[in-house]
């Protein structure tokens, strides 16, 4: 299920576009955001809480919260709900202490 509409953002999709995540080809759409991208792909968890390591997932999709935090192309706590994606980024989980999850 591919989200179209966000109160922020204007979906305006493209050409079809592959990135990585966690090893695996993900297919998106140029003007998607990279969590849009992910939930479309059946990918419901972005990362973990800090404190009892309970998931966390797309919520507000307007880069208020802080659930949709991941590393992309090796930057780390990049807003994945508010970030297109590009062309062959590489994604990744973080954990509470900044390092990538295996």
């Amino acid at each position: 299920m591919r989200i179209t509409k966000h109160p922020i953002l204007d979906f305006n999709r493209g050409k079809k576009i592959t990135f990585q995540y966690k090893g695996q080809e993900i297919t998106a759409y140029q003007g998607e955001t990279i969590a849009a991208a992910l939930y479309a792909a059946g990918i419901r968890v972005l990362k973990k809480s800090n404190k009892y390591k309970r998931p966390r997932g797309l919520f507000c999709a307007i880069g208020n919260c802080a659930s949709c935090y991941m590393v992309v192309n090796g930057v780390f706590h990049v807003k994945t709900c508010i970030t297109k994606v590009k062309e062959g980024m590489v994604v990744e989980e973080e954990t509470e202490k900044g390092d990538i999850i295996d």
